[in-house]
């Protein structure tokens, strides 16, 4: 309860502080890695005070001189903050438009150019992640998607949207699986307790996107979803 308690109470201050910093500096137009900065210090000081440990797995796969697309699986909260914490570029995330309507959060989501996809209106959602492909293509960055779209309560792998995908097959990047563990044990879907233990992030080997198109789609859903599935399955790796 006092953990619980106490992450909550960070929770508020970090994202005031934090939030309050990146709407600041969008006003004086600052540009560049601040709003990555922001946002994996924002993470890494959730987990921090969560108590729970990370340990990242596979990060050879990420690169860090071209855009990528990270999808991975979603059974937590605590997932948003594992993933944010260590990707050690600039990303965005690409989520559902009520994000933007949290206070100060909101704001900060918006200025720091993450993606607000309306599921309610296909066409909206479209025009979003083209807007995503431009951004990513014009400033290197990546973009991470929960493709199951919410938040499993079993744990078990919810079938995957499309949109991340065609935002992959358009811009010809490549997409990394991703599988976070252990998150679903701290605090689950409809919990609201919080319980610190381990978590893993592993990165898959990319897939290039390239030798694909709309009428394969479904093809790489299924072959990006197996390999989410063996890296949750997967032992964790013994270090040296």
């Amino acid at each position: 309860m006092i953990r619980t308690l106490w992450f909550e109470l960070n929770l508020l201050v970090a994202t005031g502080v934090i939030g309050s910093m990146v709407i600041v500096a969008s006003i004086f137009r600052v540009r560049g890695d601040f709003y990555w900065w922001a946002a994996r210090s924002w993470a890494r000081w959730l987990v921090w005070v969560s108590g729970c440990t990370v340990t990242v797995e596979g990060l050879h796969n990420v690169a860090m001189d071209r855009p990528q697309v990270f999808i991975a699986n979603h059974v937590s909260h605590v997932d948003v903050i594992a993933i944010a914490a260590n990707i050690p570029k600039r990303f965005r995330f690409v989520a559902k438009k009520e994000l933007g309507r949290i206070p100060i959060f909101g704001t900060a989501w918006k200025v720091a150019g993450h993606i607000s996809v309306d599921r309610g209106d296909r066409a909206s959602a479209v025009a979003s992640l083209a807007a995503a492909g431009r951004l990513i293509r014009d400033d290197n960055s990546s973009v991470v998607i929960f493709a199951e779209g919410t938040r499993s309560r079993t744990g078990e792998l919810q079938p995957f949207k499309k949109g991340g995908f065609m935002l992959a097959l358009h811009t010809g990047v490549e997409i990394v699986p991703v599988a976070i563990l252990g998150t679903r044990r701290i605090l689950p879907k409809g919990g609201w307790r919080l319980r610190p233990g381990p978590v893993i992030v592993r990165f898959g080997a990319p897939i290039d996107t390239t030798h694909y198109d709309e009428s394969t789609r479904d093809a790489l859903i299924e072959r990006v979803r197996g390999c989410i599935e063996e890296l949750l399955e997967a032992p964790p790796a013994v270090s040296s």
